[in-house]
């Protein structure tokens, strides 16, 4: 084999590849129900071509290319193209809205956009008077565009047909704009999800990337050829690391799902080694798994709950680094044979070795479900602008953290060092580092306090190293008698609850004490109401039925018991409707809007914190899948919980039912 060449950009290190191991398979696409797969020179072909075609079609060096669209192997020749062109890329939400990909098109100064198929090209047409920086939309998936006549559109195909006629006419110009590139170049800007105001755009460097790679191997050890499954959006700092720069430099097998609604029948098939999911898409396996286990008979329930507690009692003994039982050692088998596998296969983790929960804190309970079944689930905790900090690492640590400090390339940066600054504010230098923001000097200047990076998150540090994520320091609250209390780490312990998708934990200066709004797992919830013959139309009249609050109540029960006592939720009601991020009150990354939910279900609050209120009217807008707008009516009941003893929990009987839910469309 060829001898590997210290590469300085992503580019760089994509020609080193492809001339190391040009047969190795790099991409698995699935096609209309066919794998088909790429090589690294295929791979390099095709970046080169379209970073021709875009040379051809004006981009200059330092010009930004934006792409938007599912994860599919030309988004990520895009994301290549535009570095090997000398320019940057950024990647956009697919589930974006027209008003959000206006923003980073102008706020990055995009000058061309890839988009992936009619929905996303529909968009573009829409803003494109707004964004007289772009000279072109380019199209990969021409479905549904065969009669669209606009000028700026243009197909994948024809700018990568352009560039394969320029690389005869001017050979070498695409190689020349990748040997220009340096470790200290612009990669990508990666917008963060702006939970507070308007996202920024986190400026990447191929030695921020090259870093951060380096630290996730050295945590992982992940051996060469591994399947992975590229799923997370590559509008997510980590996907960038992992599938583009990881798959190059380990090299790993890139695995493109046909689509979304496909991944766990895709990765039955892949038999994927290799899995990054965000936390809400592991609880929301663990929900499922719950829910389908409800619909079993009792025999399969019973075999079920054995089986598992033989296997939770082999992962804690692991993870904890005991001898196993006796017991466990002669039981794990069979329960593996007759149960545990059988589930790992159903959700599509039976050959995987290196999973990871990124993006936000997940409870506990979340990761000793998937070691019991069998599936080896680490936490890693990163920020975009510093990359992967901690992770769980080797074969004992503590699932109530998230892992140890991760060691680097000493080549790309001095070790990371950390302290605890302020409210216990976890502060950093060293590695690659932070980079800033683009276009925003003040914003970045306010994330360094005496040359550490700010991370605004509230830490602990256990006598092993090891990091316990509190809170966002912004998101501490304090009650109007003085009492500190972390809603984010309620939030987590209250969303294990099978019967709960998402929270909002209230309570600030303002308040005596700590409310909740709960969006109820629709899926779960319905499947149990079914069960049990308690009839509904339709989510807002499920939200509100009686017999659910009571099983929200119980969770808030469970959470309550491990509170000190002026941290316990003592009135909740549940949302009315599934909050989401078309409406404005989720991030991309699925992150709580605070401000805006506090706004918009105001009336809610107030009276969750008005004394003898049991029922709000309110009225909320709702955006729908087609594109329309209309207001939602409701009634929600407001539930109050009297913890009494710490463990005994009362609930007060609700006023009468509410009123049937009314939604007029505009």
């Amino acid at each position: 084999m060829m001898k590997p060449v210290k590469s300085e950009t992503i580019p760089q290190l994509l020609l080193d590849r492809a001339r190391r191991t040009p047969d190795m398979v790099a991409q698995r696409h699935k096609r209309l129900g066919v794998w088909v797969e790429f090589s690294w020179a295929r791979v390099a072909d095709e970046v080169l071509a379209l970073a021709s075609g875009l040379i051809a079609m004006g981009l200059q060096p330092r010009e930004t290319v934006a792409m938007i669209g599912e994860n599919e192997p030309e988004h990520f020749w895009g994301q290549v193209a535009a570095q090997a062109a000398a320019g940057r890329a950024v990647s956009i939400y697919p589930d974006s809205t027209p008003a959000e990909i206006k923003y980073i098109l102008q706020d990055s100064e995009a000058r061309y956009l890839l988009a992936q198929d009619q929905e996303q090209v529909d968009k573009a047409l829409e803003i494109l008077p707004e964004c007289p920086g772009i000279r072109a939309v380019i199209y990969w998936d021409e479905r549904g565009l065969w009669f669209y006549d606009n000028k700026m559109l243009h197909t994948y195909r024809s700018v990568q047909d352009t560039g394969r006629e320029r690389r005869k006419s001017h050979p070498g110009e695409a190689e020349a704009r990748v040997d220009s590139g340096q470790l200290d170049d612009t990669a990508t800007l990666c917008y963060t999800s702006g939970t507070t105001g308007a996202p920024k755009g986190v400026i990447l460097t191929h030695r921020y990337i090259f870093d951060n790679a380096a630290r996730l191997n050295n945590g992982f050890k992940i051996r060469p050829g591994a399947q992975y499954l590229s799923q997370i959006p590559l509008a997510w700092a980590l996907e960038q690391i992992s599938a583009v720069v990881l798959g190059m430099s380990v090299p790993l097998v890139v695995n493109f799902p046909e689509q979304p609604e496909t991944i766990r029948h895709d990765t039955r098939e892949l038999a994927v080694e290799v899995i990054v999911f965000s936390p809400r898409q592991w609880e929301g396996l663990a929900s499922g798994l719950e829910s389908r286990m409800l619909d079993a008979g009792p025999v399969r329930q019973w075999l079920y709950r054995k089986a598992l507690a033989v296997g939770m009692a082999r992962a804690m003994a692991r993870l904890d680094g005991r001898r196993l039982p006796l017991w466990v050692r002669l039981l794990h088998p069979l329960a593996q044979a007759a149960v545990l596998w059988h589930i790992r296969e159903n959700l599509g983790l039976s050959r995987v070795k290196w999973a990871m929960s990124a993006g936000t804190a997940m409870a506990p309970e979340i990761f000793r479900l998937f070691h019991a079944l069998g599936v080896p689930l680490r936490n890693m905790y990163g920020t975009s602008e510093y990359g992967p900090v901690t992770l769980h690492q080797g074969d004992v640590f503590n699932v109530e953290t998230v892992g140890r400090f991760l060691v680097g390339d000493p080549d790309l940066g001095p070790p990371l060092e950390w302290k605890l600054g302020d409210s216990d504010e976890l502060m950093l230098r060293g590695g690659a580092g932070f980079a800033g923001y683009h276009n925003k000097e003040n914003s970045t200047a306010e994330r360094f306090k005496d040359g550490w990076y700010a991370t605004g998150d509230a830490v602990s540090v256990t006598k092993d190293g090891e990091i316990i994520f509190l809170e966002r320091v912004s998101d501490m609250r304090v009650l109007g008698d003085g009492h500190r209390y972390p809603p984010q780490f309620i939030e987590m312990r209250l969303r294990s609850s099978p019967f709960i998708k998402d929270v909002m934990v209230i309570g600030d200066e303002r308040h005596g004490f700590v409310t909740a709004l709960i969006n109820i797992d629709e899926e779960m919830c319905s499947s149990w109401a079914e069960r049990r013959n308690i009839g509904f139309a339709n989510f807002a009249d499920l939200s509100k039925r009686s017999e659910i609050y009571e099983l929200v109540a119980e969770a808030i029960r469970k959470m309550n018991g491990v509170l000190p006592p002026k941290s316990r939720i003592v009135r909740f009601a549940n949302f009315p409707k599934n909050i989401d991020p078309d409406d404005g009150e989720l991030t991309r990354s699925r992150k709580l809007k605070r401000g805006f939910i506090e706004s918009r279900y105001k009336d809610i609050i107030s009276g969750l914190y008005t004394e003898g209120v049991e029922m709000v009217s309110t009225s909320i807008p709702i955006s729908y899948q087609g594109g329309g707008s209309g207001i939602l009516h409701a009634d929600v009941p407001i539930m109050t919980v009297v913890a009494t003893d710490g463990c005994h929990v009362r609930v007060h009987p609700m006023a009468r039912a509410a009123k049937t839910q009314r939604i007029i469309a505009r």
